[in-house]
């Protein structure tokens, strides 16, 4: 996996007269943390980072060219979004060694539809350990072939050459359970005709 280019600006006004005008311009105010560099204040543009996250996930190596400096490969840590506008208030990156194993969540998701019964879904992110390069944008269970009383634990899921799922073994990532009203048996016809998954895992910051 190719990392993807973001370009920065340094910022050393931190009033909030110009982090209002940052953000009117359409950048994002930033901070880069790195084991040897410290943290170091920047600014992205919003448009940009959000392209970033929706094409290549929020556990996509960046190359992060800071403006006169040469470029860091950092991965988004967090990142604060205005829910009604869609724009990013704030973010996180942190350096990262692209030999080194790290831990991120990596968003779970269920595809296919069961023989009978009406799935339930308790786990949606799993923990993950890899190298930067290897870490999956998400990890799919197939419950095709499952029918009422079948589960999948994260055992199942784990198993994996590039990485490794730390949650325990015995967790219960999805089951199929009975219908139990006739909600539940209209709800699975309805899944059954046109199956649609959506949803994007997503960690909120308070600003600084």
């Amino acid at each position: 996996m190719m990392s993807v280019t973001l370009n920065a600006l340094k910022r050393e006004d931190h009033t909030k007269s110009a982090t209002k005008q940052l953000r009117e311009s359409g950048q994002v105010p930033a901070v880069v943390y790195g084991k040897d560099n410290g943290a170091k204040s920047i600014s992205v543009d919003s448009m940009e980072l959000l392209k970033t996250v929706r094409d290549e996930g929020k556990n996509a190596v960046i190359s992060l060219q800071i403006q006169g400096e040469s470029s860091l490969n950092v991965m988004l840590h967090d990142y604060q979004t205005d829910k009604i506008k869609d724009h990013v208030l704030h973010a996180d990156f942190y350096v990262v060694n692209m030999s080194q194993e790290l831990e991120t969540t990596v968003p779970v998701r269920v595809v296919g539809e069961p023989e009978n019964g009406v799935v339930q879904q308790p786990l949606y992110e799993v923990t993950v350990r890899a190298t930067p390069n290897n870490f999956p944008n998400e990890i799919t269970v197939d419950i095709s072939n499952k029918s009422i009383g079948d589960i999948v634990t994260v055992a199942e899921i784990g198993e994996s050459t590039t990485y490794e799922v730390t949650d325990d073994p015995e967790t219960i990532v999805a089951s199929v359970l009975a219908p139990t009203t006739n909600a539940d048996m209209e709800g699975q016809e309805e899944t059954d005709a046109e199956p649609e998954f959506t949803g994007e895992a997503q960690t909120d910051r308070n600003e600084d």
